[in-house]
């Protein structure tokens, strides 16, 4: 739960500078490309969720920076090695436990 409570306050502080244009991502269907062709608060949004989901209800809700930017670079190589791959595949195949 206190994971759960991190990722929707780190959320909610990217949201609120966000532009006024509101934008609905469905995560199960972003491939690879999308996400890298996304935008820079877009990736942001993105990787900060995946943080949090992979992390699970059982984990503190702490924030390493150093994993958690060492996870952010697996993932974009994997991405642009692989942009048919949906971003759920993976985030499976890089944060999966």
């Amino acid at each position: 739960m206190k994971s759960f409570v991190a990722t929707l306050f780190a959320t909610a502080l990217m949201l609120s500078s966000a532009p006024a244009s509101a934008v609905v991502l469905d995560l199960s269907t972003m491939s690879c490309k999308q996400f890298i062709d996304g935008g820079e608060d877009e990736i942001r949004m993105v990787l900060t969720w995946m943080d949090g989901w992979y992390k699970g209800d059982q984990d503190e809700a702490i924030i390493d920076t150093d994993v958690f930017v060492e996870n952010a670079k697996k993932f974009g190589k994997y991405c642009a090695e692989h942009p048919t791959v949906s971003i759920v595949t993976a985030a499976e195949k890089i944060l999966g436990k």
